[in-house]
Protein backbone atom coordinates (compact mmCIF):
# COMPACT_ATOMS: atom_id res chain seq x y z
CA UNK A 1 0.00 0.00 0.00
CA UNK A 2 1.50 3.34 -0.78
CA UNK A 3 2.05 6.35 0.87
CA UNK A 4 -0.66 8.29 -0.67
CA UNK A 5 -3.45 5.82 0.14
CA UNK A 6 -3.87 7.04 3.55
CA UNK A 7 -4.09 10.58 2.56
CA UNK A 8 -6.27 10.51 -0.20
CA UNK A 9 -8.41 7.79 1.92
CA UNK A 10 -8.22 10.83 5.03
CA UNK A 11 -9.63 13.50 1.97
CA UNK A 12 -12.52 11.65 0.97
CA UNK A 13 -13.57 10.44 4.26
CA UNK A 14 -13.20 14.29 5.45
CA UNK A 15 -14.95 15.85 2.60
CA UNK A 16 -17.97 13.08 3.09
CA UNK A 17 -17.94 13.92 6.52
CA UNK A 18 -18.54 17.66 5.35
CA UNK A 19 -15.55 19.13 7.78
CA UNK A 20 -12.56 21.46 6.52
CA UNK A 21 -8.91 20.22 7.15
CA UNK A 22 -8.94 22.87 9.51
CA UNK A 23 -11.86 22.15 11.54
CA UNK A 24 -10.46 18.42 11.87
CA UNK A 25 -7.14 19.75 13.06
CA UNK A 26 -7.89 21.62 15.70
CA UNK A 27 -11.03 18.52 16.54
CA UNK A 28 -8.50 16.47 17.25
CA UNK A 29 -6.48 18.44 19.01
CA UNK A 30 -3.38 19.66 16.86
CA UNK A 31 -2.53 23.05 14.85
CA UNK A 32 -4.61 24.39 12.23
CA UNK A 33 -2.53 22.63 9.44
CA UNK A 34 -1.98 19.12 11.08
CA UNK A 35 -4.54 17.22 8.58
CA UNK A 36 -3.28 19.50 5.41
CA UNK A 37 0.17 18.15 5.92
CA UNK A 38 -0.91 14.55 6.14
CA UNK A 39 -3.63 15.30 3.19
CA UNK A 40 -0.60 16.84 0.75
CA UNK A 41 1.33 13.72 1.67
CA UNK A 42 4.31 15.75 3.78
CA UNK A 43 3.39 13.28 7.09
CA UNK A 44 1.66 10.41 8.05
CA UNK A 45 0.11 9.99 11.23
CA UNK A 46 1.38 8.07 14.10
CA UNK A 47 -0.90 4.83 14.72
CA UNK A 48 -2.25 6.48 18.43
CA UNK A 49 -3.06 9.63 15.77
CA UNK A 50 -4.51 7.36 13.00
CA UNK A 51 -6.98 5.66 15.34
CA UNK A 52 -8.22 8.90 16.47
CA UNK A 53 -8.67 10.12 13.27
CA UNK A 54 -10.65 6.46 12.43
CA UNK A 55 -13.05 7.55 15.36
CA UNK A 56 -13.43 10.92 14.26
CA UNK A 57 -13.72 9.83 11.02
CA UNK A 58 -16.56 7.17 12.12
CA UNK A 59 -14.56 4.23 10.58
CA UNK A 60 -12.94 1.19 12.11
CA UNK A 61 -9.23 0.92 10.61
CA UNK A 62 -10.38 -2.30 8.77
CA UNK A 63 -13.16 0.05 6.30
CA UNK A 64 -10.53 2.64 6.54
CA UNK A 65 -8.56 -0.04 4.19
CA UNK A 66 -11.23 -1.16 2.14
CA UNK A 67 -11.62 0.22 -1.24
CA UNK A 68 -14.59 -1.78 -1.62
CA UNK A 69 -16.67 -0.37 0.64
CA UNK A 70 -18.09 2.33 -1.06
CA UNK A 71 -19.48 4.11 1.56
CA UNK A 72 -17.45 3.41 5.01
CA UNK A 73 -19.07 5.74 7.33
CA UNK A 74 -22.63 4.30 6.60
CA UNK A 75 -21.48 0.87 6.23
CA UNK A 76 -20.11 1.09 10.09
CA UNK A 77 -23.43 3.45 11.14
CA UNK A 78 -25.44 0.29 9.70
CA UNK A 79 -23.20 -2.11 11.50
CA UNK A 80 -23.74 -0.51 14.41
CA UNK A 81 -27.19 -1.08 14.90
CA UNK A 82 -26.92 -4.87 13.19
CA UNK A 83 -24.95 -5.92 16.42
CA UNK A 84 -28.25 -4.82 18.99
CA UNK A 85 -31.24 -6.24 16.55
CA UNK A 86 -32.94 -9.48 17.33
CA UNK A 87 -33.06 -12.32 14.89
CA UNK A 88 -36.75 -12.07 13.52
CA UNK A 89 -35.44 -8.04 12.65
CA UNK A 90 -31.82 -9.72 11.07
CA UNK A 91 -33.71 -11.61 8.83
CA UNK A 92 -36.32 -8.77 7.63
CA UNK A 93 -32.98 -6.88 6.50
CA UNK A 94 -31.23 -9.43 4.95
CA UNK A 95 -34.62 -10.17 2.97
CA UNK A 96 -34.30 -6.21 2.21
CA UNK A 97 -30.83 -6.31 1.17
CA UNK A 98 -31.35 -9.39 -0.99
CA UNK A 99 -34.56 -7.84 -2.82
CA UNK A 100 -32.52 -4.45 -3.34
CA UNK A 101 -29.21 -6.46 -4.57
CA UNK A 102 -31.34 -8.16 -7.65
CA UNK A 103 -32.93 -4.63 -8.44
CA UNK A 104 -29.28 -3.23 -9.05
Amino acid sequence: MEKNFIAKRITELRIKKNVSEYKMSTDLGHSKGYIQSIASGRTLPSMTEFLYICDYLEVTPKLFFNEDVKEPILYNEISKNLLIMNEDDLKIILDICKRLNNNV
